[in-house]
């Protein structure tokens, strides 16, 4: 799988979220490692989600695992949590914020 065939899939998945309820600002890079490697940040802003291919700077947090892992969470099919005290996650930043990664998910199954 290429760097852009998983962007896309992920997108494709986070974008799925009704961030409407999300009153906070909240900014992630993630780092993909392995195959498909790459960066991208998704970011609630105004009650808007954004997901796009670049490094973002004045991030949260910043997210670092292979390709697999992070269709599993964007998927709802493992929680980040789990995946962070597996070591399958690495997190680096505001933990606070970066738990708020589980709200994002979870507004997908809303």
């Amino acid at each position: 799988m290429t760097y852009a065939e998983f962007f896309s899939e992920v997108k494709s998945k986070f974008m799925e979220a009704d961030v409407s309820d999300i009153h906070e600002h909240l900014a992630y890079q993630f780092n993909i490692t392995g195959e498909a490697e790459g960066i991208f940040y998704v970011e609630v802003k105004e009650g808007k989600l954004y997901v796009e291919p670049y490094e973002y700077f004045d991030r949260d947090a910043m997210f670092t695992c292979k390709a697999e892992t992070l269709k599993k969470i964007a998927a709802g099919k493992l929680d980040p949590v789990a995946a962070f005290t597996l070591q399958k996650l690495k997190v680096e930043g505001d933990i606070g914020k970066a738990l708020k990664l589980k709200d994002l998910i979870a507004a997908k199954s809303k």
